[in-house]
């Protein structure tokens, strides 16, 4: 058994972002990148259906073709997103969410969320902010 600031065999602290084994700190060093948010945002909208490389890296501006692969296989690697083959010349490649990445999604969406609701108070103390700092 557990006690407030002990860790279960393996598992860090719940709750401690400062363990390095904190569930939450984990995911967050996972999935704390907006590509990845926009990935997992992308394949949610076309959930059920499968949408391919192509597809994807076009309803994603602004992301390379390296860092969408490199996101995707980090997305596939953690069981968030499956991945199918056609064996076609040249290979077709198929992207969808796995029911954990459909519920990471609806976690997203509460980020999202409170970021819509948020946004426009943090931009006012970041603007409050940088005339303190530039002495107006």
């Amino acid at each position: 058994m557990t006690t407030p600031g002990s860790r279960a065999p393996g598992r860090g602290a719940r709750g401690d972002l400062f363990d390095p084994q904190c569930p939450t700190r984990q995911l967050l060093d996972r999935i704390g990148t907006k590509w990845t948010s926009m990935a997992v945002r992308t394949l949610a909208d076309a959930a059920p259906d499968e949408v391919r490389f192509a597809e994807l890296k076009r309803r994603m501006p602004g992301v390379s073709q390296k860092m969408l692969s490199v996101t995707l296989r980090s997305l596939t690697r953690d069981g968030l997103v499956s991945r199918r083959v056609e064996p076609t010349v040249p290979p077709r490649v198929f992207y969808r969410l796995t029911g954990l990445g459909l519920s990471l999604e609806t976690a997203l969406a509460g980020l999202r969320t409170w970021a819509e609701e948020h946004m426009a108070e943090i931009d006012h103390a970041n603007t409050a902010a940088d005339r303190q700092v530039d002495g107006g």
